[in-house]
């Protein structure tokens, strides 16, 4: 048989033509501002702001994260070296939180929270109540409040939200505490308990979540400043003792019958009067204060707990590394070696959640709608506080016995990890709020 040898077949002319005309179309289409190119690198501002974070967090947070854990106080000389140097103000808040990539906030997170969480939460506490006069307030009230929020470098402050009450965690509904109209002075008469407050009693600024009418359930609520410094029957209760960020204070605090003027209600009464009428009409309103408020906070929680898991993650590694055992490094056991596999997709799986979650909520910024679909905020802080917990857990076991005292710090971080999994939302409350996302349905 004769093998006849032949050439490759030549591309028609024609048709050469015209799938360089079609490229040559979707190429210009795609390079309009609609079009964006995917990318995970941080910018070179980003990576300076992060580079800033993370110096602060290593030479400052980490050498006295120990001494703080077991004097259970505010950290008060930390909270002013940050303020020295700009890392703890308003304007810091402010630049961002400022961001259309949504993703300054959660590195900056991340890394003072792999200093330590405990210093990173007395840091960062004040920012759930300044997120709270950001998200319902108005720009007058920005202005006025914001500022006292943090007070200055030469005069540091604080500012705690109150939301939480014994009676009511999960279930904001529930929520008891009271606040009335005084037609006849323009003021507001508070009455309740709240309880897990951060920077509760110590703060001078309390953003507190009160029901103005209990029959509407949480459609009844909003939320109030209420300046310690300038109001009578503002009084702290018991400080609680946590078993983890035992540098953060957290404290009850108690309103009897507390006086606040008209104005400091968030969003103006006339605001509030529409939409309660509204509410008892029967027709749909904007959501109650405090949800506005965790909405906007869930993934940058997120990152704190991947900071927390990868301080855990990154001490582990070392420590695998470096101990040995049956005449090899540990490390080279795939039983130690295939946790830390692991431990470090599972922090980067978390990460990523967590940075989508950051980009969909800048949306507003990019002058966009946000367009949560399946809870993706819930889905970044259910997954990066159960991560937490793990890793650090893991952490642990690959440290043996060393890693179960107090003179590695892997074991203050599983405690500081837990709460993760229990504040601003359990995971059983993220796990209903994804379900009833991605189902239309309302579940219980």
């Amino acid at each position: 048989m004769t093998v006849t040898e032949t050439t490759p077949a030549q591309p028609d002319s024609a048709q050469a033509a015209d799938v360089m005309a079609l490229a040559g179309e979707l190429a210009a289409e795609r390079s309009k501002p609609e079009w964006r190119t995917f990318s995970l690198e941080l910018n070179d501002e980003q990576q300076e702001i992060r580079s800033w974070a993370h110096e602060f967090a290593a030479s400052v947070m980490r050498p006295a994260a120990e001494e703080w854990d077991e004097r259970e106080t505010t950290p008060w000389p930390i909270i002013q070296e940050a303020a020295k140097i700009g890392l703890y103000s308003l304007d810091s808040n402010i630049n961002l939180f400022i961001d259309p990539s949504g993703l300054l906030m959660p590195l900056v997170h991340e890394e003072l929270f792999w200093g330590d969480a405990g210093l990173g939460m007395s840091l960062m506490g004040t920012g759930l109540a300044s997120s709270a006069i950001f998200s319902n307030g108005t720009p007058e009230q920005w202005s006025e409040w914001l500022p006292r929020c943090y007070g200055t470098a030469d005069d540091v402050k604080v500012a705690a939200f109150c939301s939480s009450e014994p009676g009511a965690g999960s279930d904001v509904s529930a929520i008891r505490t009271r606040a009335t109209y005084d037609e006849k002075t323009d003021e507001w008469v508070i009455n309740g308990q709240k309880a897990w407050a951060t920077n509760g009693g110590i703060a001078d600024i309390h953003v507190v979540v009160a029901s103005v009418d209990p029959t509407l359930g949480s459609k009844g609520q909003v939320a109030f400043v209420v300046p310690k410094s300038e109001v009578k029957g503002l009084e702290m209760g018991t400080k609680l003792r946590k078993h983890g960020l035992r540098a953060s204070h957290t404290a009850d605090v108690f309103f009897d019958n507390v006086r606040i003027p008209g104005k400091n209600v968030l969003g103006g009464k006339e605001k509030l009067d529409a939409r309660l009428a509204k509410a008892r009409e029967g027709g749909s309103s904007r959501g109650n204060a405090s949800m506005a408020t965790f909405e906007m906070t869930r993934h940058i929680v997120g990152a704190q707990a991947v900071g927390i898991a990868r301080a855990a993650y990154e001490f582990a590694l070392d420590y695998a590394k470096g101990r040995e055992q049956f005449g090899r490094p540990i490390i080279e056991n795939q039983g130690i070696a295939f946790k830390l596999a692991d431990m470090a997709m599972e922090i980067d799986a978390a990460r990523l959640l967590v940075w989508r979650a950051g980009f969909m909520s800048a949306a507003l910024m990019r002058g966009e709608q946000p367009n949560y679909r399946n809870g993706e905020g819930s889905m970044a802080k259910l997954k990066a506080g159960e991560v937490a917990v793990k890793v650090t857990e893991e952490a642990i076991q690959i440290l043996g016995g060393n890693g179960y005292t107090r003179e590695y710090p892997v074991e203050r971080m599983h405690r500081d990890s837990k709460i993760y999994t229990i504040f601003e939302g359990t995971s059983e409350i993220q796990r209903v709020v994804i379900s009833r996302a991605i189902s239309g349905m309302r579940l219980r």
